[in-house]
């Protein structure tokens, strides 16, 4: 089974990444940073908060689902917020996104927040709330079940050093994985954790089982050339005992997002 790990930076590289996905095709595709707006016809919105300009891709997981149309997708969304078109205003939702290949069943799933809970009326100010996603699969062809679950970490304007926050944001994903995994099921996490390798919330993971391939494998990082502050870590795939690794790689080509994509194939 191949799993795709990324950031999608709201689509901002969607010329380039929408035909990456069609061509990698992973069977599982853990989405970050997921722009959903069901009311704009335009292709471009644009993103203003505290002198930050940014474009966003309207409806960035729409055409996600166009580039895998053989994949279930589930969108779970962490807030509502204000998206523009020059002076027009659109609700926009925003969160992170799962796509499993059809012929994989889906046997168990759960949405949470690891921090804070859905917000209707605005993004607001950060730290912002931030959702979670486990999907329980089933192998046929290995008679077993696999466990994959992603987030989007906190960001905290004063950088990615643990805080009190961060450290019950990992908790809460380890309940999470931990109520949808069965005994003896293979568990892997991945996403944009926002924190730093030395941080806590390893610590909380590998009390689960869990130890992280991007550090221990070596990559100097998870950042593009897009990204332009210092700090090469953010993302990271963390598997327990009972996942064979086949094949790990942090993909520096093509350069899809300010985030590398991390690919995983498995047994």
């Amino acid at each position: 089974m191949r799993l795709m790990c990324l950031n999608g930076w709201g689509g901002k590289l969607h010329d380039l990444l929408i035909p990456y996905l069609k061509v990698s095709d992973p069977d599982v595709l853990c989405l970050q940073e997921v722009i959903h707006t069901p009311t704009a016809d335009q292709a471009w919105l644009t993103y203003w908060h505290d002198g930050v300009e940014l474009p966003q891709r309207a409806n960035f997981f729409s055409e996600v689902c166009r580039a895998l149309p053989d994949h279930v997708a589930v969108f779970c969304p962490a807030a509502r917020g204000d998206l523009w078109d020059a002076e027009r205003r659109y609700d926009s939702q925003w969160g992170l996104a799962t796509f499993v290949r059809r012929s994989i069943p889906i046997i168990g799933q759960k949405q949470g927040f690891v921090h804070g809970e859905f917000s209707a009326d605005g993004y607001g100010n950060h730290p912002r709330p931030r959702s979670a996603h486990a999907v329980r699969l089933y192998d046929f062809g290995k008679g077993h079940s696999v466990v994959i679950a992603h987030m989007h970490g906190l960001r905290d304007v004063d950088g990615k050093h643990d805080t009190e926050a961060r450290l019950i944001q990992a908790q809460r994903l380890a309940d999470l994985v931990q109520s949808v995994a069965g005994q003896g099921d293979g568990v892997i996490v991945c996403g944009d954790f926002n924190v730093l390798p030395e941080s806590r919330t390893f610590d909380i993971l590998r009390a689960i089982g869990l130890a992280d391939l991007v550090t221990t494998r070596g990559f100097a990082g998870t950042r593009t050339s897009h990204y332009r502050k210092s700090g090469r870590y953010a993302d990271y795939m963390l598997v327990n005992a009972a996942v064979n690794v086949a094949f790990f790689d942090v993909v520096r080509e093509p350069e899809v997002s300010d985030h590398c994509p991390l690919v995983l194939e498995f047994e």
